[in-house]
């Protein structure tokens, strides 16, 4: 697909106007004009891969970590953690609507290309693929605001723009469209892989694993293992974890069951934000860091024995006293801030070796006090160092132009993503930092084989869902469960739910799952209503989540004024 991408850009503009399925008609193409050649329906099906890099749709998506237990954020999503959306709130808004034009792309594509003059196969495949994205969209907007109004191929809105007046589906009527359109992809042919001309198009594996993961959020675990296991072929896991967020290769691997395609470099802007919105002040562009890892984030992982973190075991009293933090990070600077003057050394000393016994993924993921990182200053690659400071004057804020990381968001001092954000430039690889050019995961093996454990330990086989969970520590490099001491014990349901509650959260932090994970879990209400405090144990804010709302978001004001039809979720 990076082939098609570049020159199928044109044609793909004309299917990327605004149009909204319950406002604007559809007349940026003509009917007469398109669909007419295989070529022209891959273009046709290459304005709904385009869709899902809208900001609200999956371009952010990573973002919604903020609304978890991993992470923390302000600006772009910050409304999640403080309590305070509304039914008109922006990104909301924005998540609905994309949602609906992403699916008009593909009902647009499933009913022109089924009677275009082209071969059968090939039709068979295009039709396929957007059965598949129309079902992936449509559960993306269940996952978030329950039962939906549901519009089919049937639809056209050049004629019916006026009468789309449906009420919302519930949920299990939602669902079941899914799965039709699921099972309709099943029949298309698609190749469990493509060639690489074609890479980052849906394939088999990648139908098998959503209408799995499909069963599973709907308990029906006997079906979601039958199509998660099915969904393994031709996947392994990709040796080297770091290398699955930057371009050593990870990114396009056999790991990758399905993940939008994103470019950079000059002239290819066609990528994500990552960067821009993970990344901080000293990452190519000068980023924002408005999401960061949470304190409780860094706590989950793992000494690579197995044995749990406790921050109490290096420094009696961490937990319970900020002036013990302090003495651990606090570093000293000049009267400038422009260069530190002393550090902590024996607590420095300790701290690192810390990070070196711990769980590999962390480094990987997260940018760490006193590590280094490879930032871009004055068009160069700059080494620069991360860590909080105070001088005669109090706590102050280092510069990158001194080679410092520090935090755009004033007061808070956290930690900062590693995951996703350039080292330099990626020798040349990105020039624009709102186009990250590396892939972005929807569904990739390791989530499989977790999905999978969950759902073999619903049913009780704890065999199997150890074996899955003890395929992604392996490849993480720590100690596998059940292989000694207590504390890699994992027999019980609860306590293999408890190991993959934690192996989830590591796993796939920064990635956009978590959110979703623990509001399927119903733990949201009891995990996300406390302070949340960064690393020196200064407070940021108060998170608030309300169990008799939150769950849901709202159903947009501005949809609900056009079509009275349809009704709000509870507590809205």
């Amino acid at each position: 697909m990076k082939k098609h991408i570049l020159s199928l850009m044109a044609a793909v503009s004309l299917l990327t106007g605004c149009y909204d399925l319950d406002r604007t008609p559809y007349d940026q193409v003509s009917s007469e004009a398109m669909w007419q050649t295989a070529d022209q329906c891959k273009q046709g099906l290459m304005g709904v891969y385009a869709s899902l890099k809208e900001d609200d749709l999956f371009g952010k998506m990573f973002l919604i970590d903020v609304n978890s237990d991993v992470a923390a954020g302000y600006d772009q999503y910050e409304v999640l953690q403080l309590g305070t959306a509304t039914s008109k709130t922006g990104f909301m808004n924005s998540k609905w609507q994309d949602g609906y034009n992403s699916i008009q792309r593909a009902n647009l594509v499933i009913r022109n290309v089924a009677d275009a003059p082209i071969e059968e196969g090939t039709k068979n495949q295009i039709l396929g693929e957007a059965h598949f994205l129309r079902a992936l969209v449509y559960f993306h907007l269940m996952d978030y605001f329950g039962g939906l109004p549901l519009y089919d191929e049937s639809v056209d809105l050049e004629k019916d723009f006026n009468n789309l007046m449906n009420p919302r589906s519930s949920v299990e009527d939602t669902r079941a469209f899914i799965v039709k359109d699921l099972e309709k992809a099943l029949e298309c042919g698609l190749p469990e892989a493509w060639d690489s001309e074609s890479y980052g198009r849906v394939t088999l594996t990648a139908v098998q694993a959503l209408l799995g993961k499909v069963y599973l959020y709907a308990k029906e675990y006997d079906k979601a293992v039958e199509w998660l296991e099915k969904s393994t072929s031709g996947h392994e896991l990709y040796s080297d974890y770091a290398g699955l967020f930057n371009l050593d290769g990870g990114h396009t691997s056999s790991e990758m069951i399905f993940s939008i395609v994103n470019l950079g470099g000059t002239g290819n802007s066609y990528g994500m934000p990552l960067c821009f919105y993970a990344g901080t002040r000293a990452s190519y562009g000068s980023c924002w860091n408005n999401t960061v890892p949470s304190s409780t984030l860094i706590e989950m992982y793992e000494y690579k024995d197995g044995r749990p973190f406790d921050w109490d075991e290096l420094f009696p009293g961490f937990t319970t006293s900020n002036d013990v933090k302090e003495s651990v990070f606090r570093c000293t600077a000049n009267s400038s801030a422009t260069e530190i003057i002393s550090m902590p050394e024996e607590n420095r000393a300790k701290i690192l070796q810390m990070y070196e016994d711990r769980d590999p993924r962390m480094q990987a993921t997260v940018i760490l006090p006193y590590t280094t990182y490879q930032g871009w200053y004055s068009n160069k690659k700059t080494e620069m160092l991360f860590v909080v400071a105070k001088n005669e004057k109090g706590t102050i804020t280092l510069s990158s132009a001194n080679g410092f990381v520090y935090n755009n968001r004033g007061g808070w001092e956290t930690y900062f993503w590693r995951k996703y954000v350039p080292e330099g430039d990626w020798d040349g690889a990105i020039t624009d930092r709102s186009h990250t050019p590396v892939n972005f995961p929807i569904i990739r093996l390791a989530d499989v084989y977790l999905m999978l454990a969950e759902a073999y330990n619903e049913q009780g086989n704890s065999t199997k869902a150890v074996e899955y969970i003890n395929k992604v520590r392996e490849r993480a490099g720590i100690a596998l469960l059940n292989s000694g001491p207590d504390y890699l014990k994992a027999v019980t349901k609860d306590e293999i739910f408890q190991r993959i509650f934690k192996e989830r959260a590591v796993e796939f932090a920064n990635e956009g799952l978590r959110d979703s994970d623990l509001r399927r879990w119903q733990l949201s209400h009891t995990m996300l209503n406390r302070e949340e405090y960064g690393f020196t144990g200064k407070r940021m804010f108060t998170r608030v989540f309300r169990e008799n709302r939150d769950y849901l978001w709202p159903i947009p004001q501005d949809e609900i004024d056009m079509n009275s039809a349809i009704k709000q979720n509870p507590g809205w």
